[in-house]
């Protein structure tokens, strides 16, 4: 169980709490402790054994006392005493986006509504655009995202499945004979969401490398348990397959369970035109029967007569072609990002001080970093009035000042008003050196008004990008309806860049509206919108992103050197 499940049972806590419509002091600490927590680097069990926990700011001695309970039993009495008060479907509910605790306890406590099959029913004859406050609109915008949770339901975000597979393969590393463990499928594509989860590798005692993952103190349940295949259930629910091979067919194998189905089949099709079949064994001549085993994936592909193709690129979208003609793209690494654009700070609705947000962003060895909290638009991100950025102006250029190893920038994630407008005027706006604007309110617009809304807040020579442009948060909100292909022109008109937002639950642009962008010479930047240094780790998501949208180094504006960076904010406007 790691800070991520800890956090996650608090905000759970916290949400049956405003379910309750308990004091908001209650809702609240629960929140704050599973945010403080979410933010820190060190293991929630060695902070617990030095006893750190109680050292950090959102977490009293009290919800201490839960932690170390949950670490300790696996449960937590009151949240077990909290699911108790509710039906079971009726928590259910608040899985749908955009139906939070308080529209769930007034469907329950109203309409008698217990499950999500009822809710559908309220949704559809009426009685949930009955209630004040609603209407048919809001009703509509529920049935859609209830049909889209019966689609996602088996699904896990990326964000979520990375740290439980690296903490796996973590405690099997030093399993004697063990090798090669790489994930499969989705999850090794980078897809934003994940279902099944493989873990694939080789091992010269099986029967050993098996026995060891099955006593891991991360499952919870053995579901099979064989010599080369074990399922199980880890302890934060989620089911995992872990498969062995002989390590002359691990490339084959590797291969066989990576791709996604639309480019399994090509490369099937692909390889009967060259009268060869294929499976996780390896490539069998047709005619012959002579099957080749592989031990690595570039002779796999060699034997097709094809490129490696990398894992981000194995989703049917004419890689293979690309791969015949030994035109795939140079795809970014987390390598090339020489700074982060895009990094708030306790001015606004970050956890740190400017300095500490620097610091971080030094340790990673980049070349540049700027700060960016939110403007005063944003209520509740504790956004910056005229007055105060002035201030932070200062603050920041005195800590650039005094950093002689990193590039310091001064910069806002502005908000885009409803009209387009921006929350700065520009006599703010041309003192900072980054501007990246982004929509934070207003997301049921109607189509045409939110794509002119985005395009004249490009329009305005200040704005340097676009922050999360569709804005969407996985699993609980929709992109608002903006035509996106007018964005892109107006982006590659005025100059201006467009954000892959590495937070794992927007990532945002999705990786086929970044390569729809650098295919129209829109630049892109990779940034984590951090609120504490830990986020700062996000970005190998954004750069999973690009590399799925076929984004190359120089399609990447903190790809380039702080020279070149300023070269090109000096770009002429619109």
């Amino acid at each position: 169980m790691n800070n991520a499940d800890v956090a996650a049972a608090l905000a759970e806590v916290a949400e049956l709490l405003e379910l309750k419509n308990e004091s908001g002091f209650r809702i609240r600490a629960y929140e704050n402790a599973a945010k403080a927590l979410s933010n820190q680097t060190e293991d929630v069990r060695s902070l617990v054994a030095t006893g750190g926990l109680v050292k950090i700011k959102g977490i009293g001695s009290g919800i201490a006392r839960t932690i170390e309970e949950l670490l300790s039993t696996g449960h937590i009495v009151y949240l077990d005493q909290l699911r108790s008060e509710f039906p079971e479907g009726v928590r259910r509910l608040m899985s749908v986006p955009g139906v939070g605790p308080s529209l769930a306890r007034r469907v329950y406590v109203e309409l008698g509504v217990t499950n999500l099959d009822e809710f559908r029913v309220a949704a559809e004859d009426g009685r949930l655009a009955s209630l004040p406050g609603l209407g048919e609109k809001s009703a509509q915008n529920v049935l859609r995202a209830m049909e889209r949770v019966n689609k996602q339901e088996s699904r896990v975000s990326i964000g979520k499945a990375v740290p439980l597979v690296e903490e796996l393969m973590d405690a099997l590393k030093d399993v004697p004979g063990l090798d090669n463990l790489v994930p499969g499928g989705s999850l090794r594509r980078w897809a934003p969401t994940i279902g099944d989860i493989d873990i694939m590798g080789t091992s010269t005692d099986a029967t050993v490398a098996m026995g060891c993952l099955v006593s891991l103190p991360q499952v919870r349940q053995v579901l099979s348990h064989g010599h080369t295949k074990s399922t199980i259930i880890t302890d934060n629910g989620l089911q995992v397959d872990f498969r062995i091979v002989e390590a002359e067919a691990y490339g084959s194998l590797v291969q066989h369970f990576t791709g996604s189905r639309d480019h399994n089949i090509e490369l099937r099709e692909f390889a009967l035109s060259r009268g060869q079949s294929l499976n996780e064994y390896g490539i069998q001549d047709v005619k012959s029967g002579t099957r080749m085993s592989f031990s690595d994936e570039t002779s796999f592909y060699a034997a097709l007569d094809l490129e490696l193709i990398p894992p981000e690129l194995r989703e049917g979208r004419g890689e293979i072609s690309a791969a015949r003609a030994r035109r795939l793209p140079n795809l970014v690494t987390l390598g090339d990002i020489r700074g982060d654009l895009h990094v708030h700070t306790e001015w606004s609705d970050g956890t740190l001080p400017i300095e500490a947000m620097v610091d971080a962003a030094r340790q990673r060895g980049y070349e540049y970093m700027c700060i960016t909290d939110h403007s005063g638009g944003i209520g509740v991100a504790g956004g910056l009035s005229e007055e105060r950025i002035l201030q932070q102006i200062d603050a920041v250029h005195e800590v650039a000042g005094a950093s002689s190893d990193i590039h310091v920038l001064m910069g806002s994630e502005v908000d885009i008003r409803r009209d387009g407008s921006l929350d700065f005027p520009d006599q703010i706006l041309e003192r900072l050196d980054w501007v990246v604007a982004s929509v934070h309110s207003g997301f049921n617009q109607p189509e045409e008004q939110m794509t002119q809304r985005i395009i004249r807040a490009m329009e305005n020579p200040h704005v340097d990008a676009i922050g999360h442009p569709t804005g969407r948060l996985i699993g609980k909100r929709e992109p608002y309806a903006v035509d996106m292909e007018a964005v892109f022109a107006a982006a590659a008109r005025t100059r201006t860049a467009l954000e892959i937002n590495s937070f794992p639950e927007r990532l945002d642009l999705v990786d086929v509206h970044a390569r729809r962008a650098k295919d129209l010479g829109v630049m892109l930047v990779i940034n984590t919108d951090a609120h504490a240094p830990i986020h700062l780790d996000n970005i190998r998501y954004g750069v999973a992103m690009a590399r799925r949208g076929w984004a190359e180094p120089a399609n990447v504006l903190n790809t380039k050197t702080f020279g070149d960076l300023c070269d090109w904010l000096k770009r002429d406007g619109p």
